[in-house]
């Protein structure tokens, strides 16, 4: 059962992945299924590595919330841009994965230009902000989540490498 465990460690692993590089929850997706196979199948992963999946989720969780609002506000831009910049990320990163069929690059390309879209048209159109202001808070935001998805990108690759590494040597440990 173990070894059908490490399976599906890969696969929860690689879909983790994929989801963090289209702003999904990645890495709390492979939490929840490391904590149904520590429930299926206890020896293969423990409490330990299992906390330590979920202190690389909260790290991410706040990367990505830093990342977003002080890139926004470091531009000089208002709630209403961050907030669009929330929101043109989501839509741009999952938009952009149909546009650019290419994995990971159509989802932070669209992921990157969704932020400054949304920033810039939430700062024009809500906090009538000016022109240039618009595209700085837009700038700021886009900048934000390049570093966002690159640092949360590199978190969902140690959470993937924990529990398929974790899962492997308990597999391998049973010979």
């Amino acid at each position: 059962m173990i070894w059908v465990a490490l399976c599906v460690a890969i696969v929860v692993a690689v879909l983790g992945i994929a989801m963090s590089a289209i702003t999904l929850p990645g890495i709390w997706f492979m939490l929840a299924c490391a904590i149904v196979t520590w429930l299926i199948v206890p020896e293969a992963i423990g409490p330990w590595p299992l906390g330590f999946i979920a202190l690389l989720g909260a790290m991410g969780e706040l990367v990505d919330f830093l990342a977003s609002a002080l890139g926004v506000k470091r531009a000089g831009g208002s709630r209403a841009g961050a907030w669009g910049s929330v929101i043109g990320t989501l839509v741009g990163a999952i938009g952009c994965s149909f546009i650019i069929p290419i994995p990971f690059v159509g989802s932070v390309i669209g992921g990157v230009v969704g932020a400054g879209s949304g920033a810039f048209f939430a700062e024009r159109m809500v906090s009538k902000r000016t022109w240039r202001d618009s595209a700085k808070s837009g700038q700021g935001a886009a900048i934000g989540r390049l570093i966002s998805m690159i640092v949360k990108l590199m978190l969902a690759g140690a959470a993937a490498a924990t529990l398929v590494s974790v899962v492997a040597y308990n597999a391998i440990s049973t010979l």
